[in-house]
């Protein structure tokens, strides 16, 4: 099977998954949105919740895999199936004992941080504290999710791609228990939230026993530390922590500036950056870790035709999914956010307040698409050092793009400094891969965003006119089903219209798509037969 071919069989699978999770993962906010509304409870959530969050990408979904899974799949190959199970086992028992150490850290320091990334609370009585009891209780939760990552790692190199990407279902549907049925039992409510957050770390981590059973890499402890392949680990990861940390510190100082604002503004972000989440987990990460083991398997080889080949075909990729997707959520930010949210706790301010944040974040989609994809080609290719000085940069540029903005625009300013941020980070990212690769085949991207134009125009012109059709500040049962008729059939033909003026205007991705699924269909219905 080619590259190709495995990375979008990968991808779909990833992606299918993914969007299962984040159909949950939007239920989930949905109900803490309806039951807590936007103000001084969810704010200290929020809040609350971003130093675990933080340190979940520190040690979790960036630095940890990228350096763990091209060393692994590397010794898969060359060492044997023996070997790389043995490094798993010893990289697994390493992270037990440094999140644990972590874990016990963050706890006991719970107050001096909370006081740190919530310095604009000290003025509002109880909201501080609120934020550090809400913190003591999730942080426990970067020390399962940590052993997560480096299992679905595992996972990955050996094929296996569904029931890690479909575990967060289980922090979801935690969450959303934790809201519905325990909250009545704690004071204050939220309290219940994270708990939820506790117990699904625990679920998610759990339910991927059976599969490692199955595969036959059920971790066992190991302290043979002093291995090649973990020093080299090591020795990748330690600039990886640090440009991941700068990626996540731009969202702390987000956080810090938003706490300046008025009540509120830290859930406006929150929820907005949640549904600007939601393709993205959707397609972009997903492509991202699938293309990860591919390129990875080619840079070991020297293959650096068939690597530029991979990242040729996933930049294009990127750009077919991430360009409607961005404009979509632009024209339908209001829409979604009346139609999912508006309630006597979420009223229509609210409303207008999150779009704006979702509007603002929305066009960095195509960016951080490109970024993501770029960046696991220099960790394929072993190289941690130049991502981690350009995301220095970055942090840099969004602290002082927030700073100006925040004044004259609110919350809707700090989410534009973090797209303008992003946007910086893309382009130095394939500047610097250029010098390093040569051609990446950026003419062949520019062509199919041209071709792209007129699909977009016109799923504009059909989606506008469709939206125009509801009342999006009314409240009630009737209200909301002929919101959800508009809504749905406005996504509906906006999808329809792009997809067939794709295959008008030739866009060879849209067409690679198609004409894979009906091979498939037609397998399937010989098989059939």
């Amino acid at each position: 099977m080619s590259e190709k071919k495995i990375i979008t069989r990968a991808t779909g699978v990833l992606g299918g998954a993914t969007l299962l999770s984040r159909i949950s993962g939007l239920v989930r906010d949905v109900v803490i949105g309806r039951m807590f509304g936007a103000g001084f409870a969810t704010d200290a959530f929020f809040m609350a919740f971003t130093l675990p969050n933080l340190l979940r990408r520190f040690f979790a979904e960036g630095s940890l895999t990228a350096a763990f899974v091209p060393t692994y799949s590397d010794v898969y190959h060359r060492q044997g199936r023996e070997e790389a199970i043995r490094v798993g086992n010893i990289c697994f028992t390493l992270l037990l004992l440094i999140m644990a150490g972590v874990t016990l850290v963050g706890i006991v320091g719970s107050p001096w941080l909370v006081q740190t990334i919530g310095y604009g609370f000290r003025d509002i009585e109880g909201k501080l504290a609120l934020t550090d009891m809400l913190n003591r209780i999730m942080f426990p939760y970067i020390f399962f999710v940590s052993l997560l990552a480096l299992l679905t790692g595992r996972l990955n190199v050996h094929g296996h791609y569904f029931v890690p990407a479909l575990s967060p279902v289980m922090l979801n549907l935690a969450m959303v228990a934790g809201a519905a049925l325990l909250s009545p039992f704690f004071d204050p409510p939220i309290k219940a939230l994270a708990v939820g957050v506790l117990l699904g770390g625990v679920l998610q981590l759990l339910m991927q026993g059976p599969i490692l059973r199955r595969y036959g890499i059920l971790p066992r402890l190991d302290f043979h530390w002093r291995h090649p392949a973990v020093r080299r680990i090591g020795k990748l990861m330690l600039p990886g922590v640090i440009g991941v940390a700068i990626y996540q510190i731009n969202v702390v100082v987000t956080r810090i500036l938003a706490s300046f604002l008025p009540e509120g503004s830290v859930s406006y972000l929150y929820y907005g950056q949640r549904l600007f989440e939601f393709p993205q987990g959707i397609f972009i990460l997903s492509l991202a870790q699938a293309v990860l083991p591919s390129m990875s398997r080619q840079a070991s080889a020297g293959d650096e035709a068939g690597l530029r080949e991979s990242l040729d075909f996933a930049l294009r990729l990127i750009a077919v999914v991430t360009l409607p997707a961005a404009l979509g959520l632009m024209l339908c930010a209001v829409p979604i956010y009346s139609l999912l949210f508006l309630s006597e706790t979420f009223d229509y301010g609210a409303v207008r307040h999150t779009s704006a944040a979702l509007i603002a974040y929305a066009p960095g989609l195509f960016f951080l698409g490109i970024a993501r994809v770029i960046v696991p080609t220099f960790y394929a290719m072993k190289d941690t050092r130049t991502p981690v000085r350009i995301s220095f940069w970055t942090l840099l540029l969004n602290a002082a793009l927030g700073l100006l903005l925040m004044q004259p625009l609110g919350h809707v300013g700090l989410a534009l400094a973090l797209t303008l941020a992003t946007c910086g980070n893309c382009l130095l990212l394939v500047w610097a891969l250029r010098r390093k690769l040569g051609a990446l085949g950026l003419r062949r991207l520019a062509g199919c965003c041209l071709r792209l134009v007129l699909p977009l125009l016109a799923m504009t012109a059909v989606v506008v006119p469709l939206l125009n059709l509801a009342d999006w500040q009314v409240l009630g049962a009737a209200a909301f089903w002929q919101k959800c008729l508009v809504l749905l059939s406005a996504i509906t033909a906006g999808m329809l219209v792009y997809v067939l003026g794709c295959l008008g205007a030739g866009v060879q991705e849209v067409r690679e798509g198609w004409a894979l699924v009906r091979r498939k269909l037609t397998r399937r219905s010989g098989r059939g037969s």
